[in-house]
């Protein structure tokens, strides 16, 4: 009988990580697993909650960097259909204007930089761009899906190892009243 058993990948392959977050074990026998660990119980809940911890932390950081990419894909789409653009005419006041025959045109790189690209060359990097985010959000989503498979098997195995100790606990206190 196995003790405990490995995400898998629809081939069959174990999965022990996907990018740096390690994979939680299903545990089948709680004996064999504390034995495994050679840990005792409430060191056990204490490894599983730090490891539910440290679960969350991830998640809310690859949550940050799902809504920066949601963010970032329409403006680029946005870059990439214009063909209206607002300016600012002096502070707080926005003019709309249609542009037509350039021959370059100026982007935002970050860091207070702007660089001039010729159409095509600008064209081509938006394309880049946005072919680079929405790759990265599919990479970020298959990732929250999978944290969240570890949290929900973590969870499952914090809630196993508790009511296998209550058990245990409770087969001693009934042996105990019988031998007196």
């Amino acid at each position: 009988m196995a003790t405990s058993a490995s995400p898998q990948q629809p081939g069959g392959a174990v999965v022990a990580e996907r990018r740096g977050i390690p994979a939680a074990s299903f545990v089948e026998d709680v004996q064999i697993y504390l034995n495994q660990l050679g840990l005792d119980v409430n060191s056990t809940l204490a490894f599983l909650q730090e490891r539910l911890q440290q679960y969350k932390v991830v998640e809310m950081k690859l949550l940050a960097q799902q809504r920066d990419l949601q963010a970032k894909i329409p403006d680029i789409e946005k870059c990439l259909d214009a063909l209206l653009t607002d300016f600012e005419a002096s502070e707080g006041i926005y003019s709309r204007a249609r542009v037509e025959d350039i021959d370059s045109v100026c982007l935002w790189l970050g860091a207070n930089v702007m660089l001039e690209y010729s159409c095509e060359e600008a064209t081509s990097l938006l394309r880049k761009n946005l072919e680079n985010a929405k790759a990265s959000l599919e990479v970020l989503i298959a990732d929250l899906q999978f944290l969240r498979d570890q949290v929900t098997i973590t969870q499952v195995t914090i809630a196993r190892v508790y009511n296998w100790d209550v058990h245990q606990r409770r087969v001693r206190q009934a042996l105990a009243s019988q031998d007196s």
